[in-house]
């Protein structure tokens, strides 16, 4: 199984990446889409420039338990990988939590394992009419919508969350939340963009109090993050 998994880096313990969970993060490499605002370019293609072999990575997990309480997948874009649901099934052989980070560019993959799942995080990209001006792929915007029917669907915790880049327009993005809770979506998080340098570049979105108190009220958990 290892042949068809290329795992691009792993984090050991992080406090972040899985609600209220010490976890460990594996980055998976590959991803269809080409965001504007990529905070992982070097795991788009999937060629890694450093090889980690999954049965090190397994031998890795295996000396976390006891301490870490939970294993995401992240990327890149996990789900372009066809050997992860074996990996999710290695992983939760070993006891861990599972949770995923995925855009929703597979639909029919993320129903295939999302009830093997504990938590997901939904990285929603703009409205949906509009995904293209952001991942430079035509149709991304139903992938995306699709795959959030699934969580929804699901019995699985998940969270949407959605990064705010200074080119995406105020009215579209408030078009985005508002499709998100006319689906039903309960939880979200709005992320403020990050450069390069790691500078964060502040949307003016984040300076309107007014609509983004009536955009909580759509929601049971509405946040903000730097």
């Amino acid at each position: 199984m290892g042949d068809d998994l290329c795992v691009g880096g792993v984090v050991p313990l992080t406090t972040i990446d899985y609600p209220g969970c010490l976890s460990a993060v594996v980055f998976l490499q590959g991803c269809s889409w080409r965001c504007r605002y990529c905070h992982n370019p070097h795991l788009q293609c999937m060629a890694a420039s450093e090889v980690f072999a999954w049965e090190d990575v397994l031998s890795l997990l295996r000396l976390r338990r006891g301490f870490v309480e939970a294993v995401v997948f992240s990327g890149g874009e996990p789900l372009l990988q066809t050997g992860l649901p074996e990996a999710v099934a290695d992983v939760a052989a070993l006891g861990f939590r599972l949770g995923l980070h995925t855009a929703g560019a597979f639909p029919d993959r993320l129903e295939a394992i999302v009830s093997l799942l504990h938590w997901v995080g939904f990285d929603l990209k703009y409205a949906f009419d509009n995904y293209q001006f952001i991942t430079g792929v035509e149709d991304s915007g139903e992938m995306a919508r699709a795959s959030l029917k699934v969580l929804l669907k699901s019995n699985t915790d998940f969270e949407v969350r959605m990064t705010l880049h200074e080119s995406m327009e105020a009215a579209v993005i408030i078009e985005a939340l508002e499709e998100a809770a006319a689906l039903g979506v309960k939880n979200v998080a709005l992320q403020k963009c990050r450069d390069k340098d790691e500078n964060i570049v502040e949307h003016p979105i984040f300076s309107d109090k007014l609509m983004l108190g009536r955009m909580s009220r759509c929601f049971d958990s509405f946040q903000v993050r730097g």
